[in-house]
């Protein structure tokens, strides 16, 4: 089990390193400025359960699992846990660089209190999980973040912990090892091994989490079941996307771009013309673009790109890839681009990027995330494409 009880982690921060030593001096004025990366955070979780810790890039989600782990020590609080933690971190950690896989293995199963002969007996089985062949007798060093997430992995879960912490280091696997984790989670939870980790990919908490909680400038924001907590997340998301439109002009998650135009509007329409934010799967759409040039231009071109809520690309196209050219544009025109699609997305949230560039790609107005939207159906279904499949069926006796 894992308890938290008020913790609360203080940092000094300086504008340069010197002050750290100036403010120590007799009469020196206060140098530093204090930033709080988690305040008064408290909850528990139980033998055998699987908790989901999600929030935004900054909000304390790290900080909190290395002083679960004990790598660092809380500046308020305390944490109590009971059984072998194992723990994967960011990417580097725990392992040397200069020694082989097998000799990380062995030095990491030691640490974990292992008996040489205990991870003997487990090396085969963590070789077969991790799959990196012959590279098990080269240094670490020379790994590509996929094979080094593969070993850890594999050697956390076979030193039979009691606890295992694991932050996002799922995200770099690739599609067939993440599904052979997610199996290897619903394993521990069998055999009662309490599991916390952090991940941005909010599909994979929901699927593999008892609970989960939701951390907002270091602290916790929300927690309950996974549905409610990663709904009240994307609430958060989408009422922060609102907010940062309220002086009239268009805001993104990033903007960039060299000013020859400017993105003045973007509309997703209905069929009645009218702008929405909510669509049905397969409804006809326009996805209107608005922009005006500052600058004189030749046949540029202009673009969208959908995205699910984690950032996965769905569908992307441009003029220049629909072969449509747009002429040539003059210091004060205002251009607006309709792209006509029909829908057939599965229902979840996604987001609208849009850009205007020059014929090389380069961009002269870029908006990520600049529109957020939902697709809603009757029926559910897994993935982001719609294929509207037709079933046919038989008995043969």
């Amino acid at each position: 089990m894992v308890l938290v009880q008020n913790v609360s982690k203080l940092y000094r921060l300086y504008k340069v390193p010197a002050d750290r030593l100036r403010e120590m001096l007799p009469g020196a004025p206060c140098l530093h400025s204090d930033f709080w990366a988690l305040r008064d955070i408290s909850f528990a979780v139980e033998r055998g359960e699987t908790l989901g810790l999600v929030g935004p890039n900054g909000c304390g989600k790290s900080t909190l699992l290395q002083i679960v782990c004990g790598i660092l020590q809380p500046t308020t609080g305390r944490v109590a846990t009971r059984g072998r933690i194992a723990a994967l971190l960011e990417l580097g950690a725990g392992f040397n660089p200069e020694f082989s896989g097998r000799e990380n293995v062995y030095l990491n199963g030691e640490i974990m209190g292992l008996s040489r002969a205990e991870i003997e007996k487990a090396m085969p089985s963590i070789e077969a999980f991790a799959e990196i062949g012959a590279f098990m007798e080269r240094p670490v060093k020379e790994y590509s973040s996929g094979m080094y997430v593969r070993l850890a992995f594999s050697t956390a879960i076979h030193v039979d912990p009691e606890i295992l912490v694991v932050d996002e280091a799922l995200a770099v696997g690739d599609a067939v090892f993440a599904n052979r984790c997610v199996r290897k989670f619903e394993e521990l939870r069998e055999r009662k091994v309490t599991v916390l980790f952090v991940s941005h990919d909010l599909g994979l908490v929901k699927q593999l989490s008892d609970r989960a909680i939701l951390l907002l400038n270091g602290r916790i924001e929300a927690q309950g079941s996974p549905n409610d907590v990663i709904n009240r997340y994307i609430g958060l998301v989408l009422a922060k996307q609102e907010a940062q439109k309220t002086d009239g002009r268009l805001r993104a998650s990033f903007r960039h771009g060299d000013g020859t135009s400017e993105i003045l509007a973007i509309e997703i329409l209905n069929q009645r013309g009218e702008a929405v934010t909510t669509v049905a799967a397969g409804e006809p759409v326009t996805v209107r673009v608005r922009s005006r040039f500052h600058r004189a231009k030749s046949d540029p071109m202009v673009g969208i790109l959908i995205r699910t809520r984690i950032g996965m690309d769905v569908y992307g196209t441009n003029t220049r890839i629909e072969r449509i050219p747009l002429g040539d544009l003059q210091p004060g025109d205002e251009l607006e681009v309709d792209f006509h699609l029909e829908c057939w997305l599965t229902p979840q949230q996604y987001t609208l990027t849009v850009a205007t560039q020059d014929a090389d790609g380069s961009s002269h107005d870029w908006l990520d995330d600049a529109i957020a939207f939902e697709v809603v159906d009757t029926r559910a279904a897994a993935g982001v494409a719609n294929l509207r499949a037709q079933v046919a069926w038989r008995v043969s006796r």
